[in-house]
């Protein structure tokens, strides 16, 4: 039996990246939340993780035909940057409500461990069978 490690992980590894990604451009996010003009950005995290989960149960895929898209794996580093609507609009231009980046942050922290707890468990796991325990 062939042993494939991208199925053992499933798409926690993928999940791990976007959220690493989110928590660089949140915490961007709030070191400019006084620079003025600047607009807050984030990532549609359950958008990205639909994609990839899409991508990873296509199967094999094949191109029948010269306008058709290159089959391929979903490459989460080219997850879309989006902009955030502010609550309530500064004068400056600014839309980073310091508040709502700080919750956003602290949950995708708490996300990020939990999924990194995942992974350690699904190793550990693998660790086991691989020893014959």
């Amino acid at each position: 039996m062939r042993f494939n490690l991208d199925k053992a992980m499933g798409i926690h590894e993928t999940a791990l990246y976007v959220r690493a990604k989110r928590s660089s451009v949140l915490s961007s996010n709030l070191a400019n939340s006084d620079t003025p003009d600047y607009k807050a950005r984030d990532i549609d995290f359950k958008n990205v993780l639909r994609n990839a989960a899409g991508m990873q149960t296509t199967g094999n895929l094949k191109k029948t035909n010269a306008k058709h898209i290159q089959p391929g794996g979903f490459d989460a580093k080219s997850a879309e940057l989006l902009y955030r609507h502010p609550l309530q609009p500064s004068l400056d231009g600014n839309t980073v409500d310091a508040q709502v980046e700080k919750a956003k942050f602290a949950e995708n922290a708490m996300q990020y461990q939990t999924t990194l707890s995942f992974l350690t468990g699904r190793i550990k796991g693998l660790n086991k069978a691989l020893r014959g325990e």
